[in-house]
């Protein structure tokens, strides 16, 4: 292959890559900007608690237009290589979801509330809660796959797309601050974001099942945070 076919076809790539990773970010942008301002405008409640069968159908639309979008990607990489362990994984997921949702959430003590703000939503979670933000962790891990599969075509080390995706997954969450709250629980979550997404392309492109993995270390994030919130925050009774 000759110097300028060469060239030309590093051009065309870094154009995929550029045009794949600008619709991660329009994809991404569009469905807190519907969130925040087209579900309001429609008269839907605004709220995981409030409209769980709303919010849940409203990501489960954005997680097929994702699929739409991002089949071609997603047809070149064996998301799941043995069916086996894929079964195995994906049943102890479902189970610790099950668990925490059905026995576990429901015992968690409440929460003492003494602000003059309102409460984040993580601070005020009902069990119903989870639907929605399952699958709106499933909408936004297929943009992080379809972002660290690009960046890994083009053949990017994987320090590098643990850091774009770092810094990627942090920015989004800056949209936070519309939410009401202040801004130290957005630094907050903008920090653990960036950890996270450093993180998750090593899951989605070292281990065998990653996406998996990937989704429920996502997930588990936000158990986590529920339970420390009603335990051992300033605000547990």
């Amino acid at each position: 292959m000759s110097d300028a076919s060469k060239l030309g076809a590093s051009a065309v790539r870094n154009a995929q890559l550029i045009r794949t990773l600008g619709l991660v970010a329009v994809l991404w942008i569009a469905s807190d900007v519907g969130y925040y301002l087209l579900l309001p405008a429609l008269g839907l409640r605004r709220g995981y608690n409030a409209a769980p069968m709303e919010i849940a159908a409203y990501y489960g639309f954005c997680s097929v237009i994702a699929l739409i979008a991002f089949r071609r990607l997603y047809r070149q990489w064996a998301t799941f290589e043995s069916r086996l362990s894929a079964y195995i994984l994906l049943s102890v997921s479902f189970g610790i979801v099950v668990v925490f949702v059905a026995f576990l959430h429901p015992l968690l003590p409440p929460i003492n509330w003494r602000e003059s703000w309102e409460p984040p939503e993580l601070m005020v979670t009902t069990p119903w809660y989870f639907l929605p933000k399952s699958i709106e962790i499933l909408f936004q891990q297929l943009l992080i796959v379809a972002a660290v599969l690009a960046l890994s075509a083009q053949n990017y080390s994987l320090r590098t797309i643990s850091i774009i995706c770092a810094l990627l997954f942090g920015g989004t969450h800056v949209l936070l601050a519309y939410g009401g709250v202040p801004f130290g629980y957005v630094a907050r979550f903008i920090a653990a974001a960036m950890a996270f997404g450093f993180v998750f392309p090593y899951l989605i492109l070292r281990l065998r099942n990653g996406f998996a993995y990937s989704y429920l270390t996502h997930w588990l994030y936000y158990a986590i945070t529920v339970i420390l919130a009603h335990t051992i925050s300033p605000y547990a009774t």
